[in-house]
C-alpha cells in the first residue's frame, strides 16, 4: 500500500471527525437555552444572563464555534458547567469502566458468535445448524435494553443471585455483557456462517479435497482464511455497536461509564462534556474502520490494488 492511500484515508477520517464535532456543536446549541435549564424556569434574567456571559453563550453561534476551535487547538476542550472541572477530566475518569465492558463484551462475542458460524457452515442444513441460526435470529430480535430490563427482574428481582447496577466485581460484569453480547454474537455468527458457506463452494476447495488433502487441513489453511476476509469488513461496524449498545446498557444497569455520562450530560445541557465524549467516541469509530480498511487491503491484495489505482 502506497504512502498516498495513507494520507488518503488518514485526511479522510480527520474530515469525518471535523464534520461530526461541527455537527454537534451547532445541534447543541440550536436545541434550547442551556442557561435556563441549568438555573430552572423560575430563575430571574439577570442571574440567566450573568451565567450566558460567564460562559460565552451570549455570542452569536459562529464566534462561539470560532472561539471553540481556537481553545480545541490550544488543548482547552472546554469546562463541564455542572461543577466546573475540564471536561476532558470528566470523561476521561469513567473510559476506563466503559473500555472494561467492551473488552469483556468483545472477547466473550467473538468466542461464540465466530466459532458458532463456523460449525454451523461446517454442519450445513443439520440439526446443529438450524439451532444456531434460531438462536442468532432470536438473539438479533431482542433489543439491549428489554434484555437487560428483563435480565434484572429474573436475575436480581426474582431470584436475587446478581447485582442489578454498579460495577465493583466480576458479578457485576455477567448481565450487561450478556445483554451486549447477545446481539452481537448473533451478528458474527450469521456472517460468519454466510462467509464460510461461500468459501467452501469455490473451485479451489473441491480442488483441494480431490487431491486427497484432509478435511481438517483444508478448513484450517484454506476456508478459514479466506473467510476472515469478509468477517473483517464488520469488525468496524462491531466498535459501532459497542459504543451504542454501550450507551443504552450502562444506563439500565447504572454502569458508571462514558454511556451514561452522556445520557447526563445531555439531559443536563453540559455542553462541553457531551462535545468531548461525542469526539471520543467519534475517533473511536474512525479510527476503528480506519484500521479496518487497511487490513482490509493487507489481507486481500486484490483489494489494495484495486483501491491503489482508484487513488
Amino acid at each position: 500500500m502506497s504512502i498516498r492511500f495513507f494520507i488518503r484515508k488518514i485526511f479522510r477520517a480527520l474530515l469525518t471527525i471535523c464534520l461530526i464535532v461541527t455537527f454537534i456543536f451547532v445541534a447543541l446549541r440550536l436545541s434550547g437555552d442551556s442557561a435556563l435549564l441549568i438555573f430552572g424556569p423560575d430563575a430571574d434574567s439577570e442571574s440567566l444572563e450573568i451565567l450566558r456571559e460567564a460562559w460565552g453563550l451570549n455570542k452569536p453561534i459562529w464566534q462561539q464555534y470560532v472561539i471553540y476551535i481556537s481553545n480545541v487547538f490550544h488543548g482547552d476542550l472546554g469546562k463541564s458547567y455542572l461543577d466546573g472541572r475540564d471536561a476532558v477530566e470528566v470523561v476521561a475518569e469513567r473510559i476506563p469502566k466503559t473500555l472494561s465492558l467492551m473488552w469483556v463484551t468483545a472477547a466473550v462475542t467473538l468466542l461464540i458468535g465466530i466459532p458458532a458460524g463456523i460449525q454451523s457452515a461446517l454442519h450445513h442444513n443439520t440439526k446443529r445448524d438450524r439451532v444456531t441460526m434460531t438462536l442468532a435470529v432470536m438473539g438479533l430480535s431482542i433489543p439491549n435494553f428489554f434484555l437487560g430490563v428483563l435480565l434484572i427482574l429474573l436475575f436480581s428481582v426474582t431470584w436475587r443471585v446478581l447485582p442489578s447496577a454498579g460495577s465493583d466485581s466480576w458479578k457485576h460484569y455477567i448481565m450487561p455483557v450478556i445483554t451486549m453480547a447477545t446481539a452481537e454474537a448473533a451478528v458474527f455468527a450469521r456472517f460468519t456462517r454466510s462467509a464460510m458457506l461461500e468459501i467452501l463452494n469455490q473451485p479451489y476447495i473441491r480442488t483441494a479435497i480431490a487431491k486427497g488433502v484432509p478435511w481438517k487441513k483444508v478448513v484450517r489453511e484454506h476456508a478459514l482464511p479466506n473467510a476472515a476476509i469478509p468477517i473483517v469488513t464488520i469488525a468496524g461496524f462491531f466498535i459501532g455497536s459497542l459504543i451504542v449498545g454501550g450507551v443504552i446498557t450502562e444506563n439500565v444497569f447504572a454502569w458508571p461509564g462514558v454511556g451514561r455520562l452522556l445520557v447526563t450530560a445531555v439531559a443536563n445541557r453540559d455542553l462541553a462534556v457531551v462535545q468531548v465524549t461525542i469526539l471520543l467516541i467519534a475517533v473511536s469509530m474512525v479510527t476503528a474502520n480506519l484500521i479496518v480498511d487497511i487490513a482490509y487491503g493487507w489481507l486481500d491484495p486484490r483489494v489494495r490494488d484495486l483501491r491503489s489505482e482508484e487513488l
